[in-house]
C-alpha cells in the first residue's frame, strides 16, 4: 500500500491532523492500538484566560476562532454538536485574585473574555464565594469522546484506520520509508506522552503530568455554568457534573487513586458544602505537557521523513485545530512553522552541527 502519510495515534492530535490532510486530498492511514488515550479522558475544557494572574493563553485570539470554526465544520459534517459553549464563573480564592481580576477588566485586550465582577458572598445561594467571582466569556468544552468516535468511524469507512500495535522496530528507512506493508512519504507520531519514551523524539523536553477527573451525580442547585475554583466543574445536565483535575508529575500511570478522589471531593465540598454527590466514574490520563508550554511539531533533524505532532498538554482542544492547519500547510506546501512550536528550537542542543 502506497500512501502520503502514516499517522501513529488516534487521539485528538492524530485525528484532527488526519482529517485536515484528508480534506486536502492526501492519502492517510492511522495506526491505533484501540486503547483509551488521554484525549478520551480529558474534559476538553477551553478557557482563554487562566492562571493565578488571569493571563490570556498564548495566541488565543487566533486559536479560539480557529477551534470554534473547526468544531462547527465537524458538527455540520457529522450532524451532531461537539463544542458546547458555556460561560464560566471564576471564584476568587483570595484578595489577590480579586485584584488581578479587577486589573484585567481595565485592560482592553481582555474585554472579549471577561465580564463583570460580583463581590457578594450571597450572590449564589449554593456556593461559598467569600471573595466574589468574575464571569469569563468564550469558554466551553469539547465533547471529545463522541468526536473521536465519529472520526474513527469515518476513518474506518474510508479505509484509513488500522487497529494494530505499532512497533518502531518495524520501520524501514531505506531504500524507502515503510512500516509493515505500508509505504509512506512520511510517518507522523501523535502518540501523546509515549513519544517521550520512544526512540525518535525522547530528546524533546516533555514534562508529562497525570490528571484525574470525577463524574458525579448530585442533588441540589448549581449554576448552569462552568465553575473554576482552583479545580473546575462542568455541569453535564441538571443532575450530573464532572470535576477535575489533579496534577501529578511523579506517578505517570493511569491508575485511579483515593488521594486524587478525596482531594477533588474536598475542594468541591469547600465551595458547595450543601451539595450531595455520588461518584459515577473516576478516570486518569497523562497529559503530554512540554517544558516551554508550546507544542512539539516538525521533522526529525536526522530523519526528515519522520515527524511529530504532539505536546499540547492540557490545552489540546483549543490549540490542535489551528496547529493542524499550520502543520498541514507545512507538510504540503513547505510553509515554515511558527518558531514557537517548531522542534528546530531544540535541534542545536541535541544535534549540534
Amino acid at each position: 500500500m502506497n500512501i502520503d502519510f502514516l499517522i501513529i495515534g488516534q487521539g485528538l492530535a492524530g485525528s484532527l491532523l488526519a482529517w485536515e490532510l484528508i480534506q486536502q486530498g492526501r492519502t492517510v492511514v492511522i495506526i491505533d492500538n484501540g486503547r483509551e488515550n488521554a484525549s478520551q479522558v480529558a474534559a476538553g475544557l477551553i478557557n482563554p484566560v487562566t492562571g493565578l494572574r488571569f493571563v490570556k493563553s498564548a495566541d488565543v485570539d487566533s486559536l479560539l476562532p480557529a477551534a470554534k470554526q473547526y468544531y462547527s465544520n465537524l458538527s455540520d459534517f457529522f450532524h451532531q454538536p461537539f463544542y458546547i459553549e458555556k460561560a464560566m464563573l471564576r471564584l476568587f480564592r483570595n484578595e489577590a485574585e480579586l485584584n488581578h481580576g479587577r486589573k484585567r477588566l481595565d485592560d482592553p485586550e481582555y474585554e472579549n473574555y471577561l465580564g463583570a465582577i460580583t463581590t457578594s458572598d450571597n450572590a449564589i445561594s449554593s456556593l461559598k464565594t467569600p471573595f466574589g467571582f468574575i464571569e469569563q466569556k468564550q469558554t466551553g468544552y469539547l465533547l471529545t469522546r463522541p468526536l473521536l468516535r465519529c472520526l474513527k468511524e469515518f476513518f474506518i469507512a474510508s479505509d484509513c484506520y488500522r487497529l494494530a500495535e505499532f512497533d518502531d522496530h518495524d520501520i524501514q528507512l531505506e531504500p524507502s520509508l515503510r512500516w509493515q506493508d505500508i509505504s509512506a512519504r512520511q510517518i507522523i507520531f501523535c502518540t501523546g506522552y509515549h513519544a517521550s519514551r520512544g526512540p525518535w523524539f525522547s530528546w524533546l523536553p516533555f514534562q508529562p503530568a497525570k490528571g484525574e477527573i470525577l463524574t458525579l451525580s448530585h442533588t441540589g442547585q448549581l449554576p448552569a455554568k462552568i465553575l473554576n475554583y482552583g479545580n473546575w466543574l462542568i455541569p453535564l445536565n441538571d443532575s450530573q457534573i464532572r470535576i477535575g483535575a489533579t496534577f501529578e508529575r511523579d506517578s505517570l500511570n493511569t491508575d485511579i487513586t483515593d488521594t486524587a478522589r478525596n482531594a477533588l471531593l474536598a475542594a468541591l465540598q469547600q465551595r458547595a458544602p450543601v451539595l450531595k454527590t455520588t461518584l459515577i466514574n473516576q478516570q486518569a490520563g497523562i497529559r503530554p505537557c512540554t517544558r516551554d508550554r508550546y507544542p512539539f511539531i516538525g521533522h526529525h533533524p536526522r530523519y526528515p521523513r519522520i515527524a511529530i505532532f504532539n505536546g499540547f498538554g492540557a490545552k489540546g482542544s483549543l490549540q490542535i485545530p489551528w496547529y493542524s492547519q499550520r502543520f498541514a500547510d507545512c507538510l504540503l506546501n513547505n510553509t515554515p512553522l511558527p518558531l514557537s512550536c517548531d522542534i528546530q528550537r531544540y535541534h542545536e542542543t541535541h544535534f549540534p552541527g
